[in-house]
């Protein structure tokens, strides 16, 4: 396989939100697109990601002894800033698929953000990005 570079894999039409949206909404995007992350965004510029287990794990157990207004009132308030992670693992475009899988494969995570010089996100490539890349490497073998 020859040397593949991230900006011929990664996606570009990226769904995000500002750190200021709200749990549910962000949950409501998630499921409705079919996505397990999303970049969280000031302006163009990368401030956080946030994970589809991150939004459940702040969601409430069914074990709470609140009330489900009370829950709901909780939940209202509480905004995706709370939550993100602010430290993001990200890659440039010019860097290889190979590093790129490898920094996933370190850090135990399925997605890299991809930014430019200023931290401005222009994509994103993920494990399904790479396996993609595997399954046409193998056809194109045949």
């Amino acid at each position: 396989m020859k040397q593949e570079l991230v900006k011929n894999w990664m996606t570009t039409d990226v769904i995000t939100i500002t750190p200021d949206t709200s749990l549910h909404d962000t949950h409501r995007l998630m499921t409705d697109n079919n996505i397990r992350r999303l970049p969280v965004l000031k302006e163009k510029r990368l401030v956080g990601i946030v994970t589809l287990g991150d939004v459940r794990g702040a969601e409430p157990s069914g074990a709470t002894s609140l009330s489900i207004w009370e829950v709901n009132y909780l939940l209202a308030k509480l905004n995706i800033d709370e939550i993100m992670h602010k430290e993001v693992i990200s890659t440039l475009k010019v860097a290889t698929i190979e590093d790129a899988a490898k920094i996933m494969f370190e850090n135990k995570i399925s997605g890299l953000p991809v930014v430019d010089n200023q931290d401005n996100l222009i994509g994103i490539i993920t494990e399904s990005d790479i396996f993609r890349l595997v399954v046409n490497a193998w056809h194109d073998e045949d």
